[in-house]
């Protein structure tokens, strides 16, 4: 029964990257009374009110974008965090940005106090415009260059962005000339195609 729990539990940890949260620590079979036991034996380590990590789990490069995405969860359970903006530039390795906070989207009625070392922006990000990560969501490469179009990222990351969204075959210019935007991020976006175009001659 116990090894069943802990296969159970595991399982879904895999699935995010050695995390997991004390409700699903509940329906693999472990009671909130049992959290305390699992914590002072030192197998689960608490990463945030009501989130863990199996301390066995091996370390990875994006396991803080899992953390903030469990973090981020509504009273059903379900994250709320798209990775946008900065972060999903990186994630994409659409430039050399390397941010130092963590930049996601939260839908306009989250109420959360944004963490150290994060920028939570507000607003919609539909099913079509995310992409499932392995435990957590990033935002499309499109909608990505249209959130850095519309920040204040400079116009040299945003090129570089633009380039290598279109050298790696993820989007063609004709998807981003057509998306909608604002006039303002319009102008950012055509201004450096034309520069693009001018210096291949």
């Amino acid at each position: 029964m116990e090894n069943t729990k802990k296969q159970r539990l595991f399982e879904v940890a895999s699935l995010q990257q050695g995390y997991f949260t004390a409700q699903q620590a509940v329906r693999a079979g472990f009671s909130y009374r049992m959290h305390s036991h699992y914590k002072q034996s030192g197998l689960w380590l608490e990463i945030d009110r009501g989130v863990f990590r199996l301390t066995q789990f091996p370390n990875s490069p994006d396991e803080d974008y899992v953390r903030w995405s469990l973090w981020s969860r509504d009273r059903k359970g379900e994250p709320q965090a798209v990775f946008s903006h900065d972060s999903a530039l990186a994630i994409h390795g659409f430039s050399d940005i390397m941010p130092s906070k963590i930049h996601f989207t939260v839908p306009s009625g989250f109420r959360k106090k944004t963490p150290k070392g994060c920028i939570v922006h507000k607003g919609k990000v539909s099913p079509a415009e995310k992409e499932q990560r392995e435990g957590f969501f990033v935002t499309t490469p499109l909608r990505t260059i249209i959130d850095s179009a519309e920040s204040n990222l400079s116009m040299d990351y945003l090129q570089q962005a633009i380039k290598e969204a279109c050298d790696k075959g993820m989007l063609q210019i004709i998807d981003i000339v057509s998306a909608e935007m604002s006039e303002k991020a319009k102008e950012k976006v055509m201004t450096l195609l034309k520069n693009m175009r001018a210096a291949k001659g």
